[in-house]
């Protein structure tokens, strides 16, 4: 599904620089701060608002690059803490680095690890200096620190890295968020000044839970330090989608205009809705292949849980309308019995639909803010949706 959008003239938005990447704005939607965009990487453009497909250890689960590609997947991430346990920086790094290595030619993002100081917390130990991980394979240590996540990142190539942050496990008191938000910044400081690679852009991710004043400082301090682009983190760790909302609300008209927006972790169609109409341009999740692995899948009248026995004999496709691989080929009365008899095949054809469905989603949603009318999609979407 190759994004076939013509392009329309830009917006000026300041200065041309010579960084790593470049965003510039091409539409901008008149009833919200929705905006389409433009991404150009060393590995090619993407246009936003994008969904990147998580791909961990460096393989999106059971789908392979080309079926990616023709999904409509043009940017994926990898995760920095589980490529440097297995099978290490160094070895992808002799194996031609990640592109090379997992066979995907595209554009790539590489977390920084910084999630997994939230949800290996039992196993880590934070300090001001770094954390210390306990391996999940075989217990051995791991110490990430600032330094040491843009180490492994530029040895590993991707387009973009990621800061090392401290996202605080939720719910947690004001002091807290705070002492987190002190952490983030400093160590957003120390990851600019290790960061070396020239071809390699490096984004800053702002902290501060729901609340407004530390989310303003977390977002002045790192727009000071100037990185190449931004994100909103710590906005899927278990809250309600109003408290992500007001996250948003608070977060991301302090970013600059001339720099992508990244919103971590995300990926219900409702939130993405939300989150570009405040501005944001990028998102990824494991939610998509996650889903499609356990028969629940993305439509446009919500979601449908294939293992239900009234897809038994259902004729159907899994969305109508829909023109992937999954829904041109096979019914839901087939899909189910895929599940039901656990053959891996299943898993595959829900996982490339879910990624199908957010990226015409995205799609959709930049042809509406090309044409001013996003504010009227959104609303058509969500209550298609339902609750």
């Amino acid at each position: 599904m190759p994004d076939t959008e013509t392009a329309p003239e830009r917006i000026p938005h300041g200065p041309t620089t010579d960084r790593p990447v470049r965003f510039s704005t091409l539409a901008r939607d008149a009833g919200s701060a929705a905006r389409a965009g433009r991404l150009e990487t060393p590995h090619g453009a993407v246009e936003t608002p994008a969904f990147m497909p998580v791909g961990t250890q460096g393989t999106v689960k059971g789908l392979t690059p080309d079926q990616l590609w023709a999904g409509g997947s043009r940017m994926i991430l990898a995760n920095t803490y589980h490529l440097a346990l297995r099978p290490g920086e160094e070895t992808v790094a002799a194996l031609g680095g990640l592109h090379r290595f997992t066979g995907w030619d595209g554009p790539i993002l590489t977390d920084s690890g910084g999630f997994q100081v939230f949800s290996l917390a039992q196993r880590a130990k934070i300090t001001d200096h770094g954390a210390s991980f306990r391996s999940h394979l075989d217990g051995r240590l791991l110490e990430l620190t600032p330094e040491r996540a843009v180490a492994i990142q530029e040895a590993l190539g991707a387009d973009v890295a990621m800061c090392l942050d401290h996202c605080p496990a939720l719910p947690a008191g004001k002091d807290a968020i705070a002492r987190a938000v002190d952490r983030t910044i400093a160590w957003a400081g120390r990851c600019k000044a290790a960061h070396a690679r020239s071809d390699q852009a490096l984004f800053g991710i702002v902290q501060g839970g729901s609340h407004e004043d530390l989310r303003a400082r977390c977002a002045e301090a790192l727009v000071a330090l100037d990185f190449d682009g931004y994100a909103v983190g710590g906005v899927s760790v278990g809250e309600s989608r109003e408290e992500v909302r007001r996250a948003l609300a608070v977060s991301t008209h302090r970013l600059p205009e001339d720099r992508p927006r990244y919103l971590m972790g995300v990926g219900r169609p409702q939130d993405l809705l939300d989150a570009v109409a405040t501005g944001i341009d990028l998102f990824d999740c494991v939610m998509p292949t996650r889903n499609g692995r356990n028969a629940t899948c993305f439509t446009d009248q919500g979601l449908v849980k294939l293992r239900n026995a009234a897809h038994t004999r259902d004729a159907s496709p899994l969305e109508a309308g829909c023109d992937c691989l999954t829904c041109a080929k096979f019914s839901r009365g087939y899909l189910r019995h895929l599940f039901m008899a656990k053959e891996m095949l299943g898993p595959i054809l829900a996982s490339i639909h879910n990624l199908a469905y957010l990226h015409r989603l995205t799609s959709r949603m930049r042809e509406a803010i090309r044409a001013g009318r996003f504010v009227q999609l959104r609303m058509e979407v969500l209550e298609a949706l339902g609750p």
